[in-house]
């Protein structure tokens, strides 16, 4: 079984392909079987507008360390400039690979409940807030946080305990690759990937990437 947690640093370097500082979280792990009946499909949660001609694709490990300082720091960036403004649509894409075989699974599930109970803006504000408590996850842990955005406590609960959702995070995990995503976090602009590690701010990355899209 492939490493839970590496730095793209290592990787690149075991490579010869780069030097300079490249941090992400990189691996591949089983998804869970689910214990008792699951949900296979899930539409993909979305901010913005739906129509925009642009959209930006964020996909993430909620395990991640990197990804919970793109989440915390980066992202309410691009929702003020991008996603408030109606100038993107934004897609959040699980990709867990897993960094916590048990954790990375079961945040994904719990937000991924709260979408399904009460919409995608809930399961924005779930994942920001499952993001601040990286480090400290429990099961009462993401309970308590259903009722923070007014989702049914019990339901995601039993959804993060069971691997309800694991068919979904398979999907998008599988989806993911196929587009090339090898770590947390990656960031597509339309088609195209996002360097986040150029030497410019991962926001500034971004930017430039979405101005060139506007252009085109």
């Amino acid at each position: 079984m492939a490493p839970r947690f590496t730095r793209r640093r290592a990787l690149a370097l075991a490579g010869g392909l780069a030097t300079g500082s490249i941090a992400g979280c990189f691996g591949l792990g089983d998804a869970p079987e689910p214990s008792g009946e699951a949900v296979e499909s899930l539409p993909t949660p979305v901010q913005g507008d739906p129509e925009s001609s642009i959209t930006v694709a964020a996909y993430e490990d909620f395990s991640c360390p990197h990804c919970r300082d793109f989440h915390l720091n980066v992202y309410p960036d691009v929702v003020s400039e991008f996603v408030d403004t109606g100038r993107v649509r934004y897609e959040h894409h699980d990709f867990p690979i897993p960094v916590d075989d048990r954790w990375s699974w079961a945040v994904a599930g719990a937000a991924r409940a709260v979408q399904d109970g009460v919409g995608d803006a809930a399961f924005f504000e779930y994942a920001a807030l499952a993001f601040e408590q990286q480090g400290s996850y429990s099961m009462d842990v993401l309970a308590d946080l259903a009722n923070e955005v007014d989702a049914p406590a019990d339901a995601v609960r039993s959804a993060a305990e069971n691997d309800t959702y694991a068919p979904v995070l398979e999907a998008d995990r599988s989806d993911g690759q196929d587009r090339g995503v090898q770590g947390t976090p990656t960031v597509f602009v339309n088609d195209e990937q996002v360097d986040l590690d150029s030497g410019d701010s991962q926001l500034d990355a971004i930017r430039s990437a979405i101005e060139s899209a506007e252009s085109g």
